[in-house]
């Protein structure tokens, strides 16, 4: 009779087993996340200066005093919320600058959004000003669907969007709201 008992009490622990075992899940996902809160960066960096280049050749180079890694989202993304300093280089090595106030580069989409009080610098000494400009990394194109103001050592245009190429040699500012002619001896 005792060895019959030990035989039951032998298949019962293996039946609570075989159900813990069973029964669990794969959440390595979810304890990573504990401790960290949603809306909580997963890293700060300070003093950052990322430089990005392509077959051995320096594309861009991002300097910021601050950057918060939100990579533990869906759609993850690094925010500088001190501003932004954007040196972009040409296929000579000129460099074109954006500055801004505040940036955002989209990690999955390679899209800078930069705004407040963006200004663009070009290797020519035109500037470009703006409140909101995107930077796209994949095409290197710069674009904004808000007002725009274009100042070159010959004219100042205001307009409502903006697009251009990477070297800023080839631009397109839509729906025109001024041209401003300069006279040739006049200094910027």
């Amino acid at each position: 009779m005792k060895y019959f008992s030990s035989y039951k009490l032998f298949n019962i622990v293996i039946a609570f087993a075989m159900t813990m075992f069973f029964s669990c899940k794969n959440n390595f996902k979810e304890v990573q996340q504990i401790g960290v809160l949603q809306n909580e960066p997963i890293g700060v960096a300070e003093d950052m200066n990322l430089r990005y280049t392509d077959s051995g050749r320096l594309k861009a180079n991002l300097i910021s005093p601050k950057m918060l890694d939100f990579s533990n989202r869906d759609f993850s993304y690094n925010e500088f919320p001190d501003g932004v300093i954007l040196n972009i280089y040409d296929e000579r090595n000129k460099k074109s600058v954006i500055v801004a106030d505040y940036a955002i580069v989209y990690n999955d989409t390679d899209l800078i959004d930069l705004r407040g009080n963006v200004l663009i610098t070009t290797e020519t000494k035109d500037s470009i000003f703006a409140q909101q400009l995107f930077y796209d990394q994949k095409r290197d194109w710069v674009f904004s669907n808000k007002p725009v103001k274009y100042v070159s050592k010959k004219e100042i245009i205001t307009g409502n969007a903006f697009d251009a190429n990477r070297d800023f040699n080839k631009y397109g500012i839509s729906e025109v709201t001024g041209i401003h002619y300069l006279d040739d001896d006049s200094e910027q």
